[in-house]
């Protein structure tokens, strides 16, 4: 006969923190969104081009801040800084230029329905990782809003998974173009499981840091890389000619791609990052990966104003499955989990 103690749950987490922790992730998705639809509004613009010039302005929009913060910047060590500098490289560079990418070269359907996976494929790494630290979510109880992502989530891609097929025409679609973008979608979502996890650890491992201090820390981090690919990529059309390298360094549309990578870097970089480190420290990670469904709905959103259309029946359906699953995992309690059953 095997015997377990009933668990108990973690006093930690209050419902003002997931109150505010919650709105934290909203207002982070919300911004987040807008990085969907930059590929679609530029689309003649490199992917490396995109991400490059995107994180370039993060960097420099850090620098005013760094100074104003540097007091709080003095403070981080070389250990946090070469974290900063991993977190930068993986998190924002490549991910960035492996969704852009993925985004031009297989179109937003595909990109969208796998980035969009990142709450289930998060929270599922998370309950497995980070249960001693976080509590336990139980897999029955964790069951039921991941579900409900899942559906609502196939519900949008099979709308937009139409509505590319209805545009196509009947005609073949290249395959190795198709496949390498689902590829780098893939990539795209492997960095972005290990960044929120990776920086959850450094956040909830020094509580009395400041979100904003770390935030600009990840700007400044990622500046000399971002300044590095620019010059590389500007390097590499200079040496292979043709209409690019005659538009560098800023494109054929220079007035056009400086706001937009300034917008980007503003809001979805810097402020967005800020809230999300905001909701990493006041959240379990295995709740706020799921939290990350909000980046997934506001790209909906401006995709589809970008269209000017209203959602479709299943557009509408996923939506409301994807609001309904949020709901159920925040109403979720983390509980300790009890020792190993013992057998008599």
């Amino acid at each position: 006969m095997s015997t377990t103690s009933s668990p108990a749950a973690l006093p930690a987490h209050t419902p003002r923190a997931l109150a505010t922790g919650t709105g934290f992730a909203l207002a982070a998705g919300l911004m987040w969104g807008l990085v969907f639809v930059a590929p679609l509004l530029l689309p003649e613009y490199p992917a490396a081009l995109l991400a490059c010039g995107r994180y370039l302005a993060f960097g420099l929009i850090a620098l005013p801040l760094g100074w104003l913060d540097r007091a709080r910047l003095a403070e981080l060590t070389r250990a946090d800084w070469v974290e900063a500098l991993k977190l930068a490289a993986i998190g924002n560079l490549l991910y960035y230029l492996c969704l852009a990418a993925a985004i031009q070269r297989a179109g937003a359907p595909l990109p969208t329905m796998l980035i969009g996976t990142l709450p289930l494929v998060i929270a599922v790494c998370a309950n497995l990782r980070d249960h001693a630290r976080d509590g336990w979510l139980p897999w029955g109880r964790l069951a039921a809003p991941l579900v409900l992502i899942a559906a609502g989530i196939a519900c949008v891609n099979h709308a937009e998974w139409q509505r590319f097929a209805a545009e196509a025409g009947g005609e073949s679609v290249d395959l190795w173009r198709y496949a390498s973008g689902a590829a780098l979608a893939l990539v795209a979502v492997a960095c972005w499981t290990w960044y929120p996890l990776r920086n959850a650890d450094w956040l909830r491992g020094h509580p009395s840091r400041s979100p904003a201090t770390w935030s600009t820390a990840q700007g400044l981090a990622t500046l000399p890389l971002a300044a590095i690919g620019y010059a590389a990529f500007w390097a590499y059309t200079a040496w292979q000619g043709g209409p690019v390298a005659a538009t560098m360094p800023l494109g054929p549309r220079p007035l056009e791609f400086l706001a937009l990578v300034l917008t980007i870097a503003l809001f979805a970089s810097w402020l967005g990052t800020l809230c999300w480190n905001a909701a990493s420290q006041r959240l379990p990670t295995s709740l706020v990966g799921q939290l990350i469904v909000f980046e997934t709905l506001a790209a909906l959103a401006y995709g589809l104003a970008l269209r000017g259309q209203w959602p479709s029946p299943w557009i509408a359906l996923g939506i409301a499955l994807l609001v309904a699953g949020v709901v159920m995992g925040v109403r979720l309690k983390p509980v300790r989990r009890s020792a190993a059953p013992t057998r008599d």
